[in-house]
């Protein structure tokens, strides 16, 4: 737990210094959510009926923006083979900047949701479910991205290969988080895609760190 919360701190401090980064996110975020109704037309019902897969397309978009450096730096400049032959479990430092990165970045697009939701009309009975549906998704983007951004460690175009790799892979988070709010903008209960979420981020808890870790050791080799 020693060396967690010290990579825990090292990652925040290091993403507070360039607060920008999870500032051009956020930004990214909503512009992407604002664009689809001037291709689809300003009907309010059309608007809410489709807001809940908008936001989520949108948010998966907006972290993968952040997975290409989530390793890359530290792995350029050499921090990452120092980390590898720390005390600490690789693993365990692995989770910690995957915590870092989800603090960063899923955080706040939980946060600029509701935002959306407003701006599409989204019912605000809908927004509790919405939200529980992202605080169960989005550290999902950031732990099975954490793989493919360890894969791609030090490849050419690794982010266009980082996307290949990612993307389908995280279409379960994207459909049963809009099928959650869906569920819950046409009054039906949304138990079921909720737990399936809980279900996927319960794994990936358990795989991605020492997955991670291990594609590192193989690209630090």
């Amino acid at each position: 737990m020693t060396g967690f919360s010290a990579t825990l701190r090292r990652e925040l401090t290091l993403t507070l210094r360039q607060a920008g980064d999870s500032a051009v996110i956020v930004m990214f975020f909503v512009l992407v959510a604002i664009l689809f109704p001037f291709g689809l037309g300003p009907d309010p019902n059309l608007l809410a009926r489709i807001a809940p897969g908008i936001i989520w397309v949108a948010a998966l978009l907006a972290a993968m923006l952040s997975l290409d450096w989530l390793f890359a730096a530290d792995f350029e400049d050499g921090s990452l083979e120092q980390l590898a032959l720390s005390p600490s479990p690789l693993s365990v430092t692995v989770a910690a900047k995957l915590a870092a990165h989800w603090l960063t970045t899923g955080l706040p697009l939980m946060i600029a949701a509701p935002l959306i939701g407003i701006l599409y009309n989204l019912p605000t009975n809908v927004f509790p479910v919405l939200l529980l549906g992202m605080a169960l998704g989005t550290p999902v983007l950031s732990l099975i991205g954490g793989i493919g951004a360890a894969l791609t460690l030090g490849a050419r175009r690794g982010g266009v290969l980082l996307s290949l790799l990612v993307l389908p892979l995280l279409v379960p988070v994207l459909i049963f988080g809009t099928a959650a709010a869906d569920a819950a903008l046409g009054g039906f209960s949304a138990k079921s895609p909720l737990l399936l979420l809980g279900g996927i981020l319960l794994g990936s808890l358990a795989i991605a760190p020492i997955a991670t870790a291990a594609a590192i050791r193989q690209a630090l080799e």
